[in-house]
């Protein structure tokens, strides 16, 4: 969509367009939403991660033939994850398996309240919640969050980590709302950068994304009708 920011990109890869086009079916089955989450993640993070790291070359090692090469890392070395409680959850193990070592995983829990829709937090494991000791704070976080409706609850992730310090966020979103993509990116837009499968262009009375893929905790977690 040529009207969102500079600084949200919508890919086009035509496999992940028809996986997305699979998620939004009623009929498909919880086994299956889990595995489309992951697949559309895994695609979406190549792009963003293809974007947001440098390869840098390391100390030289041995092949197993006893050829000497040298070995690549990627910079920034400081990263981590934030998976918004719950549905975030079903997208970390696909950026795990992008990424060369291991790296932490915070957890951030936010809902949105009812009648406002405005965005609460309930849980937050950032160390040095608010940091005062910037030894723990990444140098980029990636923010999971498979939809970005109404935009508050990812601009409140985006404020809180940038609150606690971190120098650069990537958001990975497997949909979007054209109005809540936009409230999201402007929030803080030299230092996010937002990253999705597809974009919709409104949003229901309930805040709910039209067409959209429905609530993708409840279908992760066998929760619908809760």
């Amino acid at each position: 969509m040529s009207n969102l920011p500079p600084n949200v990109h919508v890919s086009q890869h035509p496999c992940l367009l028809a996986k997305l086009s699979q998620l939004r079916s009623k009929g498909t089955a919880a086994r299956d939403v889990k595995a489309l989450i992951h697949d559309i993640t895994l695609i979406v993070g190549c792009e963003a991660l293809a974007k947001g790291l440098t390869s840098v070359s390391g100390p030289t090692d041995q092949t197993p033939l006893g050829f000497e090469y040298e070995t690549r890392h990627v910079q920034p070395s400081a990263v981590s994850l934030v998976p918004i409680l719950r549905s975030g959850l079903g997208m970390v193990e696909a950026i795990q398996t992008l990424l060369p070592d291991p790296v932490p995983v915070h957890h951030l829990g936010l809902y949105r309240e009812p009648v406002t829709l405005s965005p609460v937090e309930y849980y937050n494991n950032l160390p040095n919640h608010l940091s005062s000791g910037a030894g723990s704070v990444s140098n980029l976080t990636v923010i999971l969050d498979p939809v970005i409706a109404t935009g508050g609850t990812c601009a409140a992730a985006i404020e809180t980590l940038r609150e606690w310090g971190t120098r650069r966020i990537i958001v990975i979103s497997v949909l979007g709302a054209a109005p809540g993509v936009k409230a999201a990116a402007d929030v803080w837009p030299e230092g996010v950068e937002i990253w999705l499968a597809g974009v919709d262009p409104e949003l229901t009375d309930r805040g709910m994304i039209k067409p959209g893929i429905g609530d993708v905790g409840d279908r992760l977690f066998l929760t619908i009708g809760k």
